[in-house]
């Protein structure tokens, strides 16, 4: 069985940063892409960041030049760093890995006050 754990999420003001933590255990035998959606309250699950195996990023264009995207792949770990945030990125933020299948870490909850 495979588990994402996140970290990293809270409560900062617009401007602010956060740096977003998600590690993978368990049975997996390759991880491929590895990355983070996010859904705000009424909406639909986005993705804001992937990134592949071999450090290849893509970005919603609504965090490009804000986020950014980073994994280790000795610890199975995948990062988000997410500076001058505005409020309309609240929202509960959720790393994912995939190989055949795919993964979902709990989710942390990101509140970026005007």
């Amino acid at each position: 069985q495979v588990r994402l754990v996140e970290s990293g999420g809270g409560l900062v003001q617009a401007g602010g940063s956060l740096r977003l933590s998600c590690k993978a255990s368990g049975t997996i035998i390759r991880i491929d892409d590895m990355g983070w959606y996010r859904q705000a309250p009424g909406k639909e699950r986005e993705l804001v960041a992937a990134i592949t195996s071999g450090g290849s990023t893509n970005y919603a264009d609504s965090v490009k030049g804000r986020f950014t995207a980073s994994r280790d792949n000795a610890k199975r770990a995948v990062y988000l760093q997410m500076n001058s945030l505005k409020p309309e990125d609240t929202a509960v933020y959720y790393c994912y890995a995939a190989d055949d299948g795919i993964y979902w870490g709990q989710g942390t909850q990101v509140t970026v006050s005007s």
